[in-house]
């Protein structure tokens, strides 16, 4: 038997067992599609996500740079105590490796804190947005025409 007869013997076999239609695991709790039992709304808390920016900008960045500077200094320190060792290669390799990892960590903490403020204008504007169109819709009354 070649492929072609093979393979169509397997969709036979297929189609004759697989019911056709949709069936349906668990029905909705009554509020539409998905799981019951949800949280019915989405919720943002714009003053949270500006505090939270507001400490990486006042407290982590700042407090990162200074420990970065301090342990650059020992390890300076070390590599100049350890001259002509080669553990004063490691060492100055191992400063190497440290000053980009913070270069890294210091990126990482302005991208989160960037990525909040940011998270908190997008959900004001799209809230500001849906209130303008919500507004515009006016239901029709027959008492209007009084």
């Amino acid at each position: 038997m070649g492929f072609d007869e093979d393979w169509a013997g397997m969709r036979s076999a297929a189609t004759e067992q697989a019911p056709v239609g949709t069936r349906l695991n668990q029905l909705d709790g009554g509020g539409g599609g998905g799981t019951a039992g949800g949280p019915a709304d989405l919720a943002t808390a714009p003053a949270k996500k500006k505090a939270a920016a507001n400490t990486i900008e006042t407290e982590l960045e700042p407090d990162t740079a200074k420990a970065a500077k301090v342990a650059d200094a020992a390890t300076t320190a070390a590599v100049g105590a350890f001259d002509g060792w080669a553990t004063a290669a490691g060492l100055k390799t191992v400063e190497t490796t440290w000053d980009d990892q913070v270069k890294n960590l210091l990126a990482r903490l302005a991208s989160e804190k960037t990525a909040l403020r940011g998270t908190a204008v997008a959900f004001s504007r799209q809230e500001l947005d849906t209130r303008a169109r919500m507004a515009g819709v006016r239901p029709t009354s027959s008492i209007e025409k009084y």
